[in-house]
C-alpha cells in the first residue's frame, strides 16, 4: 500500500469538506471508460482498456495484451481504497517461446558451452505454469599441444528440461518473481547425469527462468498499462498464472493503494492534465 506525499493539514481540512469521492471518480471515469457501478454505490469500478505491450525478439515482435480493472472505495476514516486487478494475455509469448529462449540462450563458445534451443512450450498449471524446453548441448575444452591450441568435445547430446514456474511478489521491492521447481531432465547417455547434478544444468534452468521472467515483467509493467496519473502509486501484492481457455496462458496481478480525499484531488488533477495534453 502506498500514500501520496503529505500536504498542508489546514488546507487539507478545507478541501476535505468540499471535495467528494464522486468528483475524483468523475475525472477517473473520463480517462478510463464507463463505470460499472451506480452513483449511489460506495465502490466505483472502472475498466482500463487493453494495452498491447511489444517485446522485440530477434527479427520479430511478440505482443502481450494487458488490461485492468480499478475499484475505488471510500471508507469511514476518509481514505479511498483503490484495488487494482491486471490481466495479461500471454498466448503470443506461448507461441513464440522458442524464439524468446533462443535469443537468450543460444551460444557457441569454441572452448566452452554450445547451446541451441530446438523447441519450447509453456502451459498453465494453476496457479503456476510448466515450461518444457528441448535443446542441444555440447561441452568443449581447449588445450595447447606442442604450442598449438586444440579443442576437444567432452560431451554432447539432446536434452529436454522441464520446470514448474510459480509467480510470486517480492515483499520489499513489490517486483514480480518466478519461483522455479525443477522437473525431469531427459538427455542422451552421460549428458543426463551431467545436466542433473552439475552446474551446467543449474545454469540452463536459471537462464530459462530469467528469460521468461524478463518477458513477463515487461508485459505486466504497470507503467505501460495504467494511465500516467496512476503510475508509481499502485504496488502489486499477488500474482498467479491462469488458464484463459484452450490452454492459453494468462497472468493475473492484484495490487492496492490508499489515498485521502485531498490526495485523491491531486490524483484527479493529474488525470485532468493528462486529458488536456492528449
Amino acid at each position: 500500500m502506498l500514500l501520496f506525499p503529505s500536504a498542508n493539514p489546514n488546507a487539507g481540512v478545507a478541501r476535505h469538506r468540499s471535495w467528494t469521492l464522486h468528483s475524483a471518480v468523475l475525472a477517473l471515469l473520463l480517462i478510463m471508460g464507463t463505470s460499472r457501478s451506480r452513483a449511489s454505490d460506495p465502490t466505483a469500478t472502472f475498466d482500463i482498456p487493453p494495452v498491447k505491450v511489444p517485446l522485440d525478439i530477434k527479427d520479430q515482435q511478440v505482443t502481450i495484451a494487458a488490461s485492468a480493472v480499478l475499484a475505488v472505495t471510500r471508507n469511514e476514516q476518509g481514505l479511498n481504497i483503490a484495488k487494482l486487478q491486471l490481466s495479461a494475455d500471454l498466448s503470443d509469448l506461448q507461441q513464440n517461446l522458442t524464439e524468446v529462449l533462443s535469443s537468450a540462450l543460444d551460444k557457441t563458445d569454441g572452448c566452452g558451452d554450445h547451446i541451441a534451443i530446438h523447441n519450447a512450450t509453456i502451459t498453465p498449471l494453476d496457479p503456476a505454469s510448466q515450461a518444457v524446453v528441448g535443446l542441444h548441448y555440447e561441452r568443449w575444452a581447449c588445450a595447447k599441444i606442442l604450442g598449438k591450441k586444440e579443442a576437444k568435445r567432452l560431451t554432447s547430446g539432446d536434452a529436454v528440461v522441464e520446470m514448474k514456474l510459480t509467480p510470486a511478489v517480492d515483499e520489499k521491492s513489490a517486483e514480480l518473481r518466478l519461483v522455479p521447481d525443477v522437473g525431469r531432465i531427459e538427455a542422451d547417455g552421460s549428458l543426463g547425469e551431467f545436466l542433473r547434478s552439475g552446474p551446467i544444468g543449474e545454469m540452463l534452468r536459471e537462464k530459462i527462468r530469467s528469460a521468461i521472467l524478463a518477458a513477463l515483467q515487461k508485459g505486466t509493467n504497470l507503467s505501460a498499462t495504467l494511465p500516467p496519473a496512476l503510475q508509481g502509486y499502485a504496488r502489486i501484492q499477488k500474482a498467479q498464472f491462469e488458464d484463459a481457455g484452450s490452454g492459453r496462458l494468462a497472468v493475473e496481478i492484484e495490487g492496492e493503494f490508499r489515498v485521502t480525499d485531498e490526495q485523491m484531488q491531486f490524483l484527479s488533477q493529474q488525470v485532468k492534465e493528462h486529458i488536456a495534453s492528449r
